[in-house]
């Protein structure tokens, strides 16, 4: 599975683009840039058939609309978040961007945990609420997608309508007790490892000795 690294729209979001198959691909988040993501598809030849979003935020859907219409990519986002994808107040979009936001207008709902599957590769989808409601971290091989859930020694904030510190808790749980090693790649900022974080984060390291 290679997987490659954009940072799109106005805040450099993580975009992660995953080679599911001999030039086949899906997108864990879009925040923007659209052109930028159709450009790297065309040199790379690879066709995008899958966009999947860890959550409802402007910074991660910016751009997935004009991206799906290019391309007729699926998009994915928890039930609890497609409130936010035509919204540009409930995305945040309306006090924290000054970027022209385009509402997504079709999108597939997970529901709970569950998989989405494309090419060779399953996504096994995480409900991780805290950052929003609907917050997922998509895990596929030894890899996780943790959007803002999950960053190198941190959390996403948990102080915007709908966030929930609890929440936040329960899912970083989650996140600690699941069996083994996995590349952890954020939202945000650097790519780290469950080990590393379960050791190193302040947030996570309550969990130690709990349920082992």
């Amino acid at each position: 599975m290679k997987i490659h690294h954009l940072q799109l729209g106005p805040l450099r979001a993580n975009c992660y683009i995953v080679e599911t198959a001999p030039g086949r691909c899906v997108a864990v988040d879009i925040g923007g840039d659209s052109r930028l993501l159709l450009e790297f598809l065309k040199m790379k030849k690879l066709r995008l058939s899958k966009i999947l979003l860890t959550h409802g935020h402007f910074d991660h859907i910016g751009g997935a609309e004009e991206v799906h219409q290019a391309t007729g990519a699926e998009i994915y986002i928890h039930e609890l978040d497609a409130y936010m994808l035509d919204s540009e107040a409930h995305s945040l979009a309306n006090n924290m961007s000054f970027a022209k936001f385009t509402p997504i207008t079709d999108w597939t709902c997970v529901y709970g945990d569950c998989y989405i599957n494309d090419g060779d590769c399953s996504f096994r989808v995480l409900h991780t609420p805290g950052h929003t409601q609907g917050s997922v971290c998509y895990v596929c091989g030894d890899a996780i997608f943790s959007g803002d859930t999950l960053f190198c020694c941190s959390v996403g904030r948990t102080d915007f309508p709908h966030s929930s510190s609890s929440a936040m808790m329960y899912s970083l749980n989650k996140l600690y007790h699941l069996e083994g090693d996995y590349r952890v790649y954020p939202g945000h900022n650097e790519t780290t490892t469950l080990d590393y974080e379960r050791e190193a984060n302040p947030y996570m390291k309550q969990f130690r000795g709990k349920n082992d």
